[in-house]
């Protein structure tokens, strides 16, 4: 499985970032709380792919499913 989201405390003081950027995930989670779609993230941040974003969604997804003992 693809790394897709590192910890380096070089980038960005070790803030959890999408793998080959410098993009936090939290911009992600702010981008969805505020009503802004995936595509608006996107272009916004042309460094992190639509592969990258939808596979860290789902990975999210199961892991508050599992949370939940779903």
């Amino acid at each position: 499985m693809e790394t897709l989201v590192v910890r380096d405390p070089d980038i960005l003081s070790g803030t959890r970032v999408f793998a080959g950027t410098r993009v936090p995930i939290q911009n992600l989670v702010d981008y969805f709380s505020v009503g802004d779609d995936l595509d608006e993230f996107l272009a916004d941040f042309p460094t992190v792919t639509r592969e990258q974003a939808r596979a860290f969604l789902e990975q999210a997804k199961d892991a508050l499913l599992a949370a939940a003992g779903a």
